[in-house]
């Protein structure tokens, strides 16, 4: 049975909704109460997801009203209960990710790929309102969360972190994946082994990942290390397949998964691979093909349990 989602606080005032298992459209998010106020990184996926998230919050604050609320990156995932948000709560948002939540095409039509179709409980995307190019400082009373890019693709082409320097608790988004497969698809994979030494210097306390578990800052190193293997494992894939002449789908069907064979969603590795075949070529990538190439890889829709 999957583990029911839990508000922890992980320092005072500093509080992450952990979300098991961590796979698909299941992702984590936070939220930092100070001076009678919220500032709120991310949302859910569904309704139903975001207004647990959102009722715990409130118990925990006492119903301290949400005057911000960050978007760490533009996946449906961390954004479409934005939706529920008060009028009054200005969303803020890399530049990029503003404008790929506006382009966003799953939630008005959800193509086939997973299995249930997740039910959104969402009519329309809510987009951010406020953007920002390198590094923004909001504040919870008078508690700083600076949100920041790491100057480069990676996950997506807008990813921001959520850093609170007094408590060294890190909101990484889906920089970092915890126990679960890691996606690229919509970025980069150079960029994201950049991002490694990045996360790093941040030498944090708490770590809440995008998905996954929290960690300790002392396990962060191995995590990222789990990361930096994935991904070059990822890149040394690619190069394989195109010396051999092999499209993403062989090339993830010749490989040997090896340490990652166990974690969920192992299908990502088609969709990476696309995303580095696609950066090696400097083309778009094709999304479409990318999708339906990891389904034929899963033997049938991906899994999904929202």
């Amino acid at each position: 049975m999957t583990s029911q989602p839990s508000l922890q606080e992980v320092a005072p005032g500093v509080h992450a909704w952990i979300q098991p298992d961590g796979t698909w459209w299941i992702n984590n998010a936070g939220a930092v109460h100070s001076g009678g106020e919220v500032v709120l990184v991310d949302t859910c996926a569904t309704a139903r997801r975001t207004r647990l998230f959102l009722d715990a919050v409130d118990a925990a604050t006492g119903g301290a009203p949400v005057r911000l609320a960050v978007n760490t990156h533009l996946h449906g995932d961390h954004v479409y209960g934005n939706a529920l948000l008060p009028d009054s709560t200005v969303i803020v948002a890399h530049e990029h990710t503003r404008q790929g939540v506006l382009q966003d095409f799953i939630l008005a039509a959800t193509p086939p790929v997973w299995s249930p179709v997740p039910e959104w409980g969402v009519d329309a995307v809510r987009a951010p309102t406020l953007s920002f190019r390198d590094e923004v400082t909001l504040y919870a009373g008078t508690k700083p969360v600076v949100v920041r890019h790491p100057g480069h693709p990676a996950h997506t082409v807008g990813d921001a972190v959520a850093w609170l320097p007094e408590e060294r608790v890190l909101f990484a988004g889906d920089l970092v994946f915890h126990r679960v497969t890691p996606m690229i698809a919509m970025g980069s994979l150079d960029g994201a082994l950049r991002s490694l030494d990045w996360l790093a210097a941040f030498e944090p306390a708490v770590v809440v990942p995008g998905h996954g578990p929290l960690m300790a800052g002392a396990d962060f190193a191995e995590v990222l290390g789990e990361h930096r293997r994935y991904y070059e494992f990822v890149r040394d894939t690619a190069v394989t397949g195109r010396e051999k002449g092999w499209t993403p789908l062989e090339a993830a069907r010749e490989a040997d998964l090896g340490e990652f064979a166990d974690l969920p969603d192992t299908e990502r590795l088609v969709l990476n691979l696309h995303r580095a075949y696609a950066d090696a070529d400097g083309v778009e990538i094709n999304v479409a093909a990318a999708l339906g190439d990891a389904i034929a890889y899963n033997g049938g829709p991906l899994a999904c349990s929202v």
